[in-house]
């Protein structure tokens, strides 16, 4: 089956291959996964119990921040393209010193995030009809 549509939420639930056109020129394709893995802006977020465990982590992984959505301030933020490979080394080295998170959340971009990455501009429908009734007006 071949859909085609302009809207890219509707494309990441349903299509198991998507293409991303630009002007009449194909810029991507992938599945929905491959494609949210080309730009920046993954993270991983670890939810910990408590204060020390939280920053044994942050030693541990040497990189990240403290999600300021977070009132308990219990949830660590860190850069991943969310793939296998990364999910994996993260949590080996947090079982190596001997930490593990309350809770783990994976967060990639959306499809629109990934089409303004790679165009440049913001993905929307474009009417003609409403570029016509501009130029009228004029």
């Amino acid at each position: 089956i071949f859909l085609t549509t302009q809207y890219l939420e509707e494309a990441d639930e349903l299509a198991d291959h998507i293409a991303l056109l630009d002007h009449g020129h194909l810029i991507a394709e992938g599945t929905a996964d491959d494609l949210k893995r080309l730009i920046p802006g993954g993270h991983v977020s670890l939810r910990f119990t408590d204060d020390d465990t939280l920053k044994g982590a942050l030693t541990a992984l040497g990189q990240g921040f403290i999600d300021p959505c977070d009132d308990d301030r219990l949830t660590l933020q860190v850069p991943s393209d969310g793939g296998v490979a990364s999910l994996r080394d993260l949590l080996t080295r947090l079982d190596t010193a001997g930490i593990e998170p309350a809770d783990l959340s994976v967060h990639t971009p959306d499809l629109d995030d990934v089409f303004l990455t790679l165009t440049g501009q913001p993905h929307h429908h474009h009417d003609d009809r409403d570029e016509q009734k501009q130029e009228t007006a004029r």
